[in-house]
């Protein structure tokens, strides 16, 4: 559910004030990819976790592959691309999938959404050892030292030995997972293809990895069938916070600029504990919210907007 590969392609130094329709357009996406949180909430209490994210992949690169068609965009396949799509297939497809839906068989849906939010913290600390160019000011160490700071408040005080800590460290798993994507993306990939062009490669090589992986490991086909309700939120997950979704950010991104766009990163935390308290009755402790809390003032100093406000305030 990951946006954050195109987005660390070609930030910009600067940004612009986004128009209503562009901020309305940001929360919309928020909800959407807030939401597969949810779906994978309602989907992993009767569905095994491979078979959710073969699903989801297989039906979501489906309905891309329609797009694609629809709006005439090519689909490089040249060897350099189909390597460009199997490794963000991975990175950003299969295995943070996999672990965001194990971690939610342990945790609640809004605070595997907050734990996803620190994917900007650990893909400032791999471009500062990866990437010449992208070392650590001092602006970015205060924002890294702060997401740390959060995570450590979601972590403190539970036992070791727990399922809880385990589905921490999955969710914690699937951002840096996330966040090697962008290291990838960045290195190898960028202005290789169209953006949907790429998401399509990538969820169409993570469906030839999940899908065998699914009917071999879980045999879902000699499993019960799967109630309504699981049914629905599997399709929604696939064309809504996949396809849908992805189809929205590119367009914000092509309208507003890659900065602009990654401040759905604070957005879905929100979106994704909104919808777990309506729909699943979940709640936060305040160690939680306090946690998503310092989580979010990180991200807010490494985005730089805030910072540059007040020092514009203060030469003022």
């Amino acid at each position: 559910m990951s946006m954050k590969d195109e987005t660390s392609r070609a930030a910009p130094t600067g940004a612009r004030a986004m128009t209503s329709a562009e901020w309305a357009m940001l929360g919309v996406l928020s909800l959407l990819w807030g939401g597969s949180f949810l779906f994978n909430g309602i989907a992993v209490k009767e569905v095994p976790v491979f078979s959710i994210v073969a699903f989801r992949v297989l039906l979501g690169a489906a309905a891309l592959h329609v797009i694609l068609r629809i709006s005439g965009i090519p689909l490089p396949l040249d060897r350099r691309s189909l390597i460009a799509y199997f490794g963000m297939s991975i990175l950003n497809g299969a295995l943070p999938f996999c672990l965001i839906v194990f971690g939610q068989t342990r945790i609640a849906s809004g605070l595997a959404s907050i734990l996803n939010a620190t994917t900007p913290i650990f893909t400032m600390l791999l471009a500062h050892l990866a990437l010449p160019g992208e070392r650590l000011d001092l602006r970015r160490v205060v924002g890294v030292l702060l997401g740390f700071a959060g995570v450590v408040v979601l972590f403190s005080g539970r036992a070791a030995s727990g399922g809880e800590l385990l589905g921490l460290l999955a969710c914690i798993g699937g951002a840096v997972s996330y966040a090697f994507a962008n290291i990838f993306g960045r290195r190898f990939i960028q202005g290789r293809a169209h953006p949907t062009a790429l998401a399509t490669g990538q969820l169409s090589f993570a469906a030839l990895i999940m899908v065998p992986t699914a009917l071999i490991l879980d045999r879902p086909f000699s499993l019960p069938m799967p109630s309504g309700s699981a049914m629905m939120a599997l399709v929604l997950l696939a064309l809504v916070s996949t396809a849908a979704a992805y189809t929205l950010f590119f367009r914000i991104l092509t309208r507003a600029g890659a900065t602009n766009a990654s401040l759905v990163t604070l957005l879905i935390p929100c979106s994704g504990i909104l919808l777990g308290v309506v729909f699943l009755g979940e709640t936060l402790a305040w160690r939680e919210i306090v946690g998503f809390a310092i989580i979010a003032a990180g991200l807010l100093v490494i985005d730089g907007r805030i910072v540059a406000f007040f020092q514009s305030r203060t030469e003022a």
